[in-house]
C-alpha cells in the first residue's frame, strides 16, 4: 500500500510539473510565457497576427497564449483579459488596444507589476519606450494617404467621395481616416459628401450602415473604407444595390475575400498591412527586451497598395492575410 501511495504521489508531482511548463510561470524552453491580446479574433487579419506571434514563439522558444475579445468593440472584455494575465503573472504582454484611452490604466497596472507590454497595430496614448516598451505597427496615417492618393488618381482628381469610418476610439483607423482626408483636401475638384458615419465593429454592422447610406452612395464617384470589416460590409451593400463597378472603391486590408473581390473588379485597390510580420515583431521585440536587449521605441511594419498591376508579385502575395508565415 505504501508503494502504491508513493507511486501515486510521484505521478501527481510529475503531472503538476508538466502543467507548470505551459502555465504563466513556465512556457517554452526559456521559461517565458507571452500573452498576445488582439482587438478581436474573427477577422482574417487577426488570424495572421496570431500566425506571426506563434512563429516567433517557436523561433524564440517561448510559450504564446492567444486570447482576445470576440468582437472588436468589447473594451470591457479586453480590459478584463489584460487584468487576467496580469494576475496570472505572465512574463509579458503584446496588446492591440481596442481604445487608445480605455486601455491605458490596464497597461499602467502591468507596468506596476513589472510585466512589460508591447503595443501592436493600434496606438495607445502615452510615450513608447517610457509608458510601454515599444509600438510595433503599420504607419496608419501613411496607409490612409496611400489610399487617398490612389483614389484621387482614379477619379482624375475630381468627383464626389464617401469615407465610411470604422469605430470611435480605434487609433489605427482614426489615423487612416485622417490620412485619407488630408489627401482629399489637397484637391479642389474633390468633394467629400459623407465623412461622419461609422461602420461599427462587424461586417454585418458595416453592411447595415452602408445600406442606410445608399442614397448618398448612389451619388458617389469614389469610396474609401479603413479596415477589413468596413470594406467587406460596404462591398456587400454595393453588390446588393448593383453599384459595384459603377463607383471607384478603395478598401483597407488584404483578406482573401477582399482580394477575390478585387480580382473580380468589384474593388479597385486595397491598402495592405503585414500582420504576420507585425505579430512576429511584437513578440520578438518583447522577448528581446525581457532578455536585456535594447529595442526600438517604435517599429514600422510596412504598408502597400495592392491592385491588379502588382497582386501576383511575391511581395504582394506575402501581404495577403493567411497566405504564408515569415
Amino acid at each position: 500500500m505504501k508503494k502504491v501511495l508513493l507511486l501515486a504521489c510521484c505521478a501527481l508531482l510529475a503531472f503538476a510539473a508538466g502543467c507548470g511548463k505551459n502555465g504563466a510561470e513556465g512556457g517554452g524552453k526559456s521559461g517565458l510565457t507571452i500573452a498576445v491580446i488582439p482587438k478581436g479574433t474573427t477577422h482574417e487579419y487577426w488570424k495572421s497576427i496570431k500566425a506571426g506571434a506563434e512563429k516567433a514563439g517557436q523561433d524564440l522558444g517561448v510559450n504564446i497564449i492567444w486570447h482576445g475579445p470576440l468582437k472588436e468593440n468589447d473594451r470591457a472584455q479586453q480590459i478584463s483579459i489584460v487584468e487576467q494575465f496580469i494576475s496570472q503573472g505572465v512574463s509579458g504582454i503584446v496588446l492591440a488596444p481596442l481604445d487608445d484611452v480605455a486601455l491605458q490604466r490596464p497597461v499602467q497596472d502591468a507596468k506596476a507589476k513589472k510585466i512589460p507590454v508591447v503595443i501592436i497595430d493600434s496606438a495607445l496614448q502615452g510615450t513608447p519606450g517610457k509608458d510601454f516598451v515599444s509600438f510595433c505597427a503599420t504607419d496608419n496615417t501613411k496607409g490612409g494617404e496611400l489610399g487617398g492618393e490612389y483614389l484621387a488618381k482614379l477619379l482624375n482628381y475630381k468627383g464626389k467621395v464617401v469615407l465610411l469610418r470604422y469605430e470611435v476610439g480605434s487609433a489605427s483607423t482614426v489615423d487612416r481616416e485622417n490620412g485619407f482626408l488630408s489627401v482629399m483636401k489637397k484637391y479642389p475638384g474633390i468633394q467629400m459628401i459623407s465623412d461622419n458615419q461609422y461602420a461599427g465593429a462587424t461586417e454585418g454592422e458595416a453592411k447595415n450602415k452602408a445600406m442606410a447610406m445608399i442614397d448618398t452612395l448612389k451619388q458617389a464617384d469614389g469610396i474609401f473604407c479603413p479596415n477589413e470589416s468596413s470594406t467587406l460590409g460596404m462591398l456587400l451593400a454595393l453588390k446588393q444595390n448593383n453599384l459595384v463597378g459603377k463607383v471607384k472603391f478603395v478598401g483597407f486590408d488584404a483578406s482573401p475575400p477582399l482580394v477575390d473581390a478585387m480580382k473580380a473588379g468589384d474593388i479597385n485597390a486595397l491598402v495592405a498591412q503585414d500582420p504576420i510580420k507585425m505579430g512576429y515583431t511584437g513578440v520578438k521585440t518583447l522577448v528581446d527586451y525581457i532578455r536585456g536587449q535594447k529595442v526600438p521605441a517604435t517599429i514600422d511594419t510596412g504598408v502597400k497598395v495592392l491592385d491588379m498591376s502588382n497582386i501576383n508579385t511575391p511581395a504582394a502575395q506575402k501581404m495577403i492575410y493567411g497566405n504564408s508565415a515569415m
